[in-house]
């Protein structure tokens, strides 16, 4: 029988194990258990431990509250749900040869709306991309109200200094894994992904990453502090305590998730838009970092378009119907009237008007709810897609993933968080009659080439197409056949 698998980190050694020629690690600690003092405070180095640490099972994750959609099973690229344990600022690692040296590292930053998720997901099944030759190191971050919630006395983004944290442990550990410290790329989608962006404009976060995948997000939804403190004080008057990380410590993370569950109404969470009248989360959550501190000094475009990361590649790209998740599983895209449309662009966005007319709401037989999932879809994603790849003064490719999922009759199509088992090679985890993708045959083909060049990225800086340029080519990622094209605007 084939022995586990055993590391030395700069903590202490692990134990993981081996599987069709990979082996994974799974919760290894980059930082101390976030409880007590140090909740609401920056990360801190993990204490080390003696002897052989056991990393061959799931441990908790990040305090969260379940996430569900109807007729739709998201638990494979959400998770299931608050694993209760304080030692959660952790990382799964899986790699082909811990013995090896020189392997591209990919780092992996999940979603969520930086309220939920984790890394051990099975979409992120890690198999497949380290049986590519790759490195993989996935990362728990602190979500929601213990993760960006900006209270006196505490430390601010600390969701995003506890991601820069697992890069630094990555830096300075990956070596024994088989990986390349000087070859990282970190990786994520929707709010991992606007993580990334938001990281591409932090001096914290130089020089921890040579390259960057940014999966349907850019650099756009972060706060002022005006706005992020108004929420907090919301927050802390809902749970009856002072406006501090001390009040806060205060009451348990059970109680902080009952009120986070209670404002994720619009309604009763107040007015978060900044001065000129937009909300930067588009009325989609109020969980947003926050622009003024050491993190981001400035807003992450204006830092990038300034040549912070221009050292570092990077490969953005978005779906084509990225809002179709939210809205038709829901029965929302059919149920809304053009009266509703118009409120709810209004309360978060000053030129709501000007857009909706653009997108032809007004128009003779125009679909109201069609024309919401358009512009939204425009708002959230594709646009500051397009904002970030104009920004970055570095190496960049564009991509644009449109296969279309035959769920719900075909109308889900080529909607938010679809590409992710194609990336991972896990397109089983999402497949069945609830599944994301639909009942199969699935298109293997398209998920072999889309890990192909994400892998490659990770290698070299290119995936195998034209990098961008003014004529904005990008890949168009799409069967039927299976085919892939190479398109212009």
């Amino acid at each position: 029988m084939t022995e586990n698998p055993v590391v030395d980190t700069t903590a202490g050694r692990v134990e993981g194990t081996t599987a069709d020629g990979v082996s994974r690690f799974l919760g290894i600690p980059f930082a101390a258990p976030p409880e007590g003092a140090l909740r609401f405070a920056a990360p801190v180095p993990a204490p080390t431990w003696e002897g052989v640490r056991d990393t061959t099972k799931p441990g908790p994750n990040a305090p969260q509250n379940s996430r569900a959609f109807p007729g739709l099973d998201l638990a494979p690229i959400i998770g299931t749900g608050w694993r209760e344990g304080s030692d959660y600022l952790t990382v799964d690692v899986w790699t082909p040869d811990p013995s090896a040296s020189g392997l591209p590292v990919m780092v992996f930053v999940h979603g969520g709306a930086f309220v939920a998720g984790e890394p051990g997901a099975p979409t992120y099944d890690g198999t497949a991309l380290a049986g590519a030759g790759v490195v993989l190191v996935s990362v728990t971050y602190r979500l929601g109200v213990e993760g960006f919630l900006p209270l006196p006395g505490g430390a601010t983004n600390i969701g995003l200094r506890d991601q820069i944290a697992a890069l630094e442990w990555v830096r300075d550990n990956v070596a024994a894994f088989g990986g390349d410290p000087g070859l990282v790329t970190v990786f994520g989608e929707s709010a991992g992904a606007m993580s990334i962006g938001a990281l591409l404009g932090s001096p914290l976060a130089r020089g921890l990453f040579r390259r960057a995948i940014v999966q349907s997000g850019g650099a756009e939804m972060v706060r002022t502090a005006e706005p992020s403190a108004r929420y907090a004080r919301v927050v802390t008057d809902a749970l009856g305590v002072d406006f501090s990380a001390d009040g806060m410590r205060g009451r348990s993370i059970a109680d902080a998730l009952a009120v986070q569950e209670t404002l994720a109404d619009p309604l009763k969470r107040g007015d978060l838009r900044e001065p000129d009248g937009t909300d930067p989360g588009l009325g989609l959550g109020a969980f947003l970092p926050v622009l003024g501190d050491d993190v981001l000094p400035e807003h992450p475009l204006d830092a990038l378009a300034a040549g912070s990361a221009a050292d570092v590649d990077l490969l953005v790209g978005a779906n084509a119907e990225e809002m179709n998740l939210y809205l038709v599983p829901t029965g929302a895209i059919d149920a809304m009237t053009a009266d509703q449309v118009r409120r709810a662009l209004a309360m978060v966005r000053p030129d709501s008007a000007a857009l909706l007319a653009s997108a032809g709401l007004d128009e003779p037989g125009a679909h109201a709810g069609q024309v919401f999932a358009a512009v939204m879809t425009e708002l959230v994603f594709r646009g500051p897609v397009r904002r970030l790849a104009d920004a970055h003064t570095g190496r960049t490719h564009v991509y644009d993933f449109t296969w279309r999922s035959p769920a719900f009759g075909g109308r889900l199509g080529a909607c938010h968080g679809l590409e992710l088992p194609f990336v991972f090679g896990t397109l089983g985890s999402a497949t069945g009659p609830t599944g994301l993708l639909g009942e199969p045959p699935t298109p293997h083909a398209v998920s072999d080439l889309m890990r192909d060049a994400w892998v490659a990225f990770a290698r070299t800086g290119d995936p195998g197409w034209p990098a961008f340029d003014a004529s904005r080519r990008s890949l168009r990622i799409d069967v039927d056949p299976e085919v892939v094209t190479l398109e212009g605007p």
